[in-house]
């Protein structure tokens, strides 16, 4: 499977855990890109279990297969555009993910997830693993 796609963060904890279905998935395509909101939202589950070291080794290991994406003024925009947007329809969702929304925006990234509010964010293209 060839693509561009920006794991959220329950498709990225899925594939620590060794869902198969989302191993396979990861293991096929090109490459796969996290934003660093992502990273910082896994650092935070590791930082917080009972297993904090060995978490943050698994936690670097995926980072480092993977292709990080940083937030700048670009993403900021988007994210005013989207939260206001969202506003509007008086459909808000987490702060997080209207960053993670904005991040796969800004690089016309497909973004792969299980988080059902994502489908307010309009010109967002998602796909479910």
């Amino acid at each position: 499977m060839s693509g561009r796609f920006l794991l959220d963060t329950n498709i990225s904890i899925a594939f620590l855990s060794g869902e198969r279905a989302v191993v396979d998935q990861v293991d096929d395509v090109d490459a796969y890109f996290v934003s660093s909101i992502i990273a910082g939202e896994m650092f935070y589950g590791a930082s917080y279990s009972a297993n904090v070291d060995e978490n943050i080794r698994r936690i670097e290991s995926f980072l480092g297969d993977a292709e990080l994406v940083a937030c700048d003024e670009g993403t900021s925009r988007l994210y005013g555009e989207i939260k206001a947007s969202l506003r509007r329809k008086g459909r808000p969702i987490p702060d997080n993910d209207i960053w993670i929304a904005a991040s796969a925006k800004q690089h016309s990234l497909e973004l792969v997830t299980r988080d059902g509010h994502f489908e307010e964010v309009d010109g967002l293209r998602l796909i479910r693993w």
